[in-house]
């Protein structure tokens, strides 16, 4: 068995993201278009698009980076020994950028400028404790799944879990840095103003430690091999 080659693992980190991106800006900007004025069924029609779309990527995807595409499951994978920090720190940039690209393409899909800056403020004391329980959340399925040996129904479940997180926080769940960052290039239902990125972005993090202490309390003893098979073992049958 071989490791998977650190720039196969990066290039699919970046298309992963930039899909998911695309199909989170993407599907808000149909959303808007198909329902305008409903803004319930412009949540339902987001959320569905992007659960189901989060499931197909990371079984896209998964099998060659473990399908992050996003920097706190990275850092939190490599607080575990399931990555080294080195590979998770080059993972940040390669999701950070695919998720631009990804805001990009899916601004140029629906006709609007190519670079756009969001409007929509999202920074209050709600949002800001809705980000910290939606990442806490989506990385305890992650890791609580791995950790029992049952990583292979991850998609699914990490695909749900967004679904249901978009209804059950105010924030609408972004429970990602590089999406949060991404979605500031969409003045759109999906969108984010600069002015509020900080604020998710500390949230998110401390979702992330949060989640760390409370997976290492409940699944304690798991190898750091365990550990590194999130949603699918970074290794392959061939020499890459």
């Amino acid at each position: 068995m071989s490791e998977v080659a650190l720039w196969r693992r990066l290039t699919a980190e970046f298309i992963g993201s930039a899909f998911l991106a695309a199909i989170v800006i993407g599907s808000g900007i149909a959303a808007q278009q198909l329902s305008p004025g409903n803004t319930g069924l412009q949540l339902f029609e987001n959320a569905a698009a992007t659960a189901a779309g989060l499931f197909a990527i990371i079984l896209m995807f998964g099998p060659v980076s473990g399908g992050h595409f996003n920097p706190v499951v990275s850092f939190v994978d490599a607080a575990f020994g399931g990555v080294s920090w080195r590979d998770a720190s080059a993972y940040l940039p390669a999701q950070v950028a695919g998720c631009a690209l990804g805001a990009v393409v899916a601004n140029v899909m629906f006709s609007r400028a190519a670079f756009e800056i969001s409007t929509k403020h999202r920074a209050s004391a709600a949002h800001f404790l809705s980000e910290i329980v939606a990442t806490l959340g989506l990385l305890l399925v992650i890791f609580a799944l791995a950790r029992s040996g049952r990583s292979r129904t991850a998609p699914a479940a990490v695909g749900a879990y967004i679904g249901a997180a978009y209804f059950f926080t105010s924030s609408t769940s972004f429970a990602n840095p590089a999406i949060t960052v991404g979605r500031l290039f969409s003045n759109t239902f999906a969108g984010i103003a600069p002015s509020s990125v900080p604020s998710f972005i500390v949230a998110q993090l401390i979702g992330g430690v949060l989640a760390f202490a409370v997976i290492k309390a409940l699944y304690p003893g798991v190898t750091p091999r365990q550990a590194s098979d999130i949603i699918f073992p970074h290794h392959e049958t061939s020499s890459p």
